[in-house]
């Protein structure tokens, strides 16, 4: 069955036919929605009628302009909750609807594919902004020329693997302050002060499991550590919950040479000339020999 039993069960004059939903959120979980009366399987996915899920007009052009609509639903503990819209998890997921037969679901045509974009969340409903696979268009992309590397830690590029022993720790969290930005942790030995700097926690248990955050702050004290986030997670975060912290690097050359051993693999350009050189000139006070010039207002070599 493909799309063109669909076309023709539509040129027959009655038709049978609704709209299915799949959500791939980015941990893999799939979840399916449909505008029927009952609930019907795609592909081994169940699309509830329960959801209460409906779509705006779909927006579509040909060329590389950017499709658009926006799905509407009430929020519900067994299919999107208000809990996990607020966490992120259906940041980015993906998003497939389909025009079918309800009466022969194998007989259905893909009329969108993209992503979830910013969702709002009102009452107990919610809006759910839907980008096309046109969408990446939109963003900045191509490499810049820095001093600092461009790499993200343990990426492809950066090719450095951080489940070696001495760059990952996995403990559970003893205190919890500032609505979850600080964590503390006791005896918590074996790793520089500052360590996790610039780095990461995962969370494996609890509320927050599967979220993650960017540590600013890493220091020792006495026994005790404190790890201070840029941001709260946006899901709650209890003393006993299992956490794993990953070393973190600010990216300099000095720090991916002595603190990981990966200079081969740096990304940047640590030896880039400044500013200054650019606007240096040549001065009658100073030898003019063809050597390095010195930077205006700094004085004789």
């Amino acid at each position: 069955m493909s799309a063109a039993d669909l076309q023709a069960h539509l040129a027959g004059g009655t038709t049978t036919v609704c709209r299915l939903w799949t959500v791939t959120r980015r941990d893999g979980l799939v979840l399916g929605f449909t505008d029927h009366d009952c609930d019907l399987v795609l592909d081994g996915v169940v699309c509830r009628a329960s959801s209460g899920l409906t779509a705006s007009a779909l927006v579509q052009a040909t060329g590389l302009s950017v499709d658009n609509t926006e799905a509407v639903g009430a929020l519900s503990d067994g299919a999107i909750s208000e809990a996990d819209l607020v966490a992120g998890r259906f940041d980015g997921a993906e998003v497939r609807i389909w025009l079918a037969n309800w009466a022969d679901v194998p007989a259905r045509r893909e009329v969108f594919r993209g992503t979830l974009g910013e969702v709002t969340i009102k009452g107990a409903e919610f809006r759910a902004e839907l980008r096309g696979l046109a969408e990446p268009l939109n963003q900045p992309a191509g490499l810049a020329y820095t001093r600092t590397c461009q790499a993200v830690l343990g990426d492809g590029r950066c090719g450095f693997d951080l489940t070696q022993p001495g760059y990952h720790a996995e403990r559970s969290v003893e205190l919890v302050e500032d609505g979850g930005r600080v964590l503390r942790f006791a005896g918590f030995a074996g790793f520089d002060d500052r360590w996790f700097e610039g780095g990461r926690i995962e969370v494996l248990s609890g509320a927050a499991a599967g979220l993650s955050g960017v540590v600013k702050s890493d220091r020792l004290s006495g026994a005790m550590r404190r790890v201070e986030l840029w941001q709260s997670l946006r899901a709650p975060l209890a003393p006993g919950d299992q956490l794993r912290l990953l070393a973190g690097c600010d990216r300099r050359a000095a720090t991916c040479r002595v603190k990981f051993g990966n200079f081969l693999n740096f990304r940047g350009f640590p030896h880039l000339p400044g500013d200054d050189w650019i606007t240096a000139y040549p001065r009658s006070d100073q030898a003019n020999t063809g050597g390095s010039l010195v930077r205006p207002g700094a004085g004789p070599a």
